[in-house]
């Protein structure tokens, strides 16, 4: 079984920076393309980026191009998501999960907010 800890958050005025790290266990992290995603308040879980296991090759959400990074170590069973730039309406919980999301494998989350 696969337990995600997402990690990193906190509070930060806008334009800072924010890195957030997603510790994997249990089965074989470096198989799963894995993606990173985000809920704000009263809206649904939305994605944000993710990182394919074979190449590498990446794709991110329309409203995080430019300003965030997602990579992987796979030596250490960790997917991280560099945040550059931060706006206020990038204020929520984030999330790893593998991509596409597998339902039991969703964890606490890690709140991010970003200060006018």
């Amino acid at each position: 079984q696969v337990q995600l800890v997402e990690s990193g958050g906190g509070l930060v005025q806008a334009g800072g920076s924010l890195r957030l790290s997603c510790a994997a266990s249990g089965r074989i992290f470096s198989r799963y393309n894995m993606g990173w995603f985000r809920q704000s308040p009263g809206k649904e879980r939305e994605f944000v980026a993710r990182i394919n296991w074979s190449d590498g090759n990446t794709r991110y959400a329309d409203s995080v191009k430019g300003r965030f990074t997602i990579s992987r170590d796979n030596a250490k069973n960790t997917v991280y998501l560099q945040m550059n730039s931060l706006k206020p309406e990038d204020t929520a919980v984030y999330y790893c999960n593998t991509y596409p999301s597998t339902p039991s494998y969703w964890g606490q989350g890690t709140q991010v907010t970003v200060s006018s």
